[in-house]
């Protein structure tokens, strides 16, 4: 495979590190560049030519499907990689919406990422066969769109939070927004699944599958 360059997002150094390892030690020309966060991101995406992005989906602030709608207002045909810790389909799905071309779990990476990249950088679509299967599932299902799957990828993202017993603050600091937005996020959710208090969202939480027991 020719030469590409890669701008590898994710707010633990650590994480990026081992990946941008990966990465040119299996293709040492390959030019890995990398960005704590999706606001350095995009100002490289500005100044420099990149043949791939790969995204950690999960970053405080901007978060990497909100990066991906970003990115591709600057380059729209940029191709882009997400890798994430959830393996349910409705990450998949919400990541494939928002523009990417690839999806990934961080448990998987070692062993995927270099095929991935290949796939995704060359033109193609990358899934797993195991997150494949299970979003067939979810189409073929007899609730394809569960009341979740209205939520905005924000407020899916102030679900799981609250439904893993994290409080309004905390949740604040972690995504880096104001306590009044999460409120006013923890409030749709509430509304747009129709339940009345957090202890129901984290039974429904447990229920979709969004958070284990």
């Amino acid at each position: 495979m020719n030469p590409i360059n890669v701008l590898l997002v994710d707010d633990h150094a650590i994480v990026r590190e081992g990946l941008a390892r990966i990465l040119q030690s299996e293709e040492p020309t390959w030019r890995v560049t990398e960005a704590g966060d999706a606001h350095s991101a995009l100002e490289l995406l500005r100044h420099e030519t990149f043949h791939l992005i790969v995204v950690d989906v999960a970053m405080p602030g901007l978060n990497g499907l909100e990066l991906i709608q970003r990115a591709h207002a600057i380059h729209p045909l940029l191709p882009c990689l997400v890798l994430s810790m959830h393996d349910e389909e409705q990450y998949a799905m919400r990541a494939f919406r928002a523009g990417a071309r690839g999806y990934l779990t961080k448990d998987q990476a070692s062993a995927e990422l270099i095929r991935a990249v290949r796939k995704v950088a060359s033109g193609g679509t990358y899934v797993t066969e195991t997150l494949a299967e299970r979003m067939v599932h979810g189409f073929n299902g007899n609730d394809p769109h569960p009341a979740h799957s209205r939520l905005s990828d924000r407020e899916f993202e102030v679900l799981r939070h609250l439904a893993s017993g994290m409080r309004v603050t905390d949740i604040a600091d972690c995504l880096h927004i104001s306590v009044k937005t999460v409120s006013t996020h923890k409030r749709h959710v509430l509304e747009k699944l129709n339940v009345g208090s957090v202890v129901e969202l984290v039974r429904y939480g447990i229920d979709a599958g969004i958070i284990s027991r």
